[in-house]
């Protein structure tokens, strides 16, 4: 298996968060509960506001950190035998489960009415039901429907390669841990997955580590589309980028989770584990839900974002990401390696 630490440098070590609030509590307590976690900020707002609601002596430290900072920060401040955050919240799942798998995530006791596949060992916790999507902008398609398969999406780059050329992207594997994930679950489901790489390198695709630099280009129509785009952030792009559509694939979508657990040194763990208990919650899935635009997992929470409504529109099409050891496979070095060169020939194939 890869030790992910050898590929750290040493300034990761003591990371700069990406944003760093502190959110007083209600009451004016001073007795905070500390959050490593890679959502946006923005995002996290009204969560936090919900948890602080429902929990008024407890002041929130939130710490935006990239997932490899999050992981890294983890075991650094363990090893060390220092105090850490109380709850680890990251999009990178399998990151997620080998802080669990190898020791450094506290096993929590309750029953949080969760699907088996999205929890693992009362260790890691998955707590969002997020789509990899199919972005486009309306626009470049007045009179047709956007490709909704990625054989369609495979035919249409080919036959309008001329046309689009440098105006279609998604996700640099090699730099985003979600769009690597996203691939090596094509890869598993789909044997022709290649020859959509092939047609997207064909016509010109662009690589970009981030979701925002990518929705950016399509939503104000510099890139026609973008593929395998998580899909919480498209839905947050859309409600102020009204030629922003977005397409769940027909012949099956990828589904991935949010991962949370509370480290084995944090700082108070019974704190880590209230707020772990809130993400998990009614009350914190339809924050999630309504007001944070990301999917709820919780099987309770109804509306647009949720589980059941994605799960309504496509039925058995949906490929969840189980949490679970299969996600240590995405990180050794010779599987990982094999298929950034499949993709890399897929992409400069003529």
């Amino acid at each position: 298996m890869l030790d992910i630490r050898a590929l750290v440098v040493l300034c990761c070590l003591a990371p700069t968060p990406l944003a760093a609030e502190y959110y007083p509590a209600v009451d004016g307590s001073e007795e905070a509960v500390i959050v490593y976690s890679s959502l946006d900020e923005a995002l996290a707002r009204p969560i936090i506001d919900g948890f602080q609601k429902a929990n008024p002596s407890l002041a929130v430290d939130y710490l935006e950190l990239q997932t490899l900072e999050i992981h890294e920060r983890i075991i650094a401040e363990t090893d060390n035998d220092e105090r850490t955050a109380d709850l680890a919240f990251s999009s990178a799942m399998d990151l997620q489960l080998k802080l669990a798998n190898d020791g450094y995530a506290r096993v929590i006791s309750g029953d949080f009415s969760m699907p088996q596949w999205s929890a693992w060992r009362n260790a890691a916790f998955g707590v969002t039901f997020e789509p990899a999507v199919i972005v486009y902008n309306k626009a470049a398609f007045p009179n047709d429907d956007p490709p909704r398969t990625r054989a369609a999406l495979a035919g249409y780059l080919r036959d309008d390669a001329a046309n689009i050329r440098g105006r279609i992207g998604t996700y640099d594997i090699e730099r985003s841990g979600a769009g690597f994930l996203f691939l090596a679950r094509d890869a598993e489901h789909n044997r022709d997955i290649w020859d959509l790489v092939r047609a997207m390198g064909g016509a010109g695709v662009k690589l970009y580590s981030t979701s925002s630099a990518i929705l950016e280009r399509v939503g104000d129509g510099r890139f026609v589309l973008g593929y395998n785009i998580l899909g919480s952030y498209a839905q947050n792009w859309a409600v102020n980028n009204p030629d922003l559509g977005i397409v769940m694939p027909e012949d099956y979508t990828v589904i991935m989770t949010r991962v949370a657990l509370v480290p084995r040194a944090a700082a108070n763990p019974q704190l880590g584990q209230r707020f772990l208990e809130y993400l998990l919650s009614r009350d914190g899935q339809e924050i999630f839900s309504t007001q944070a635009r990301i999917p709820a997992l919780h099987p309770d929470v109804e509306g647009r974002e949720t589980a059941t409504s994605v799960q309504g529109l496509l039925g058995t099409r949906i490929r969840p990401v189980r949490v679970g050891p299969g996600l240590l496979v995405y990180l050794d070095q010779v599987k990982r390696e094999r298929l950034i060169r499949a993709w890399n020939e897929a992409l400069t194939a003529q």
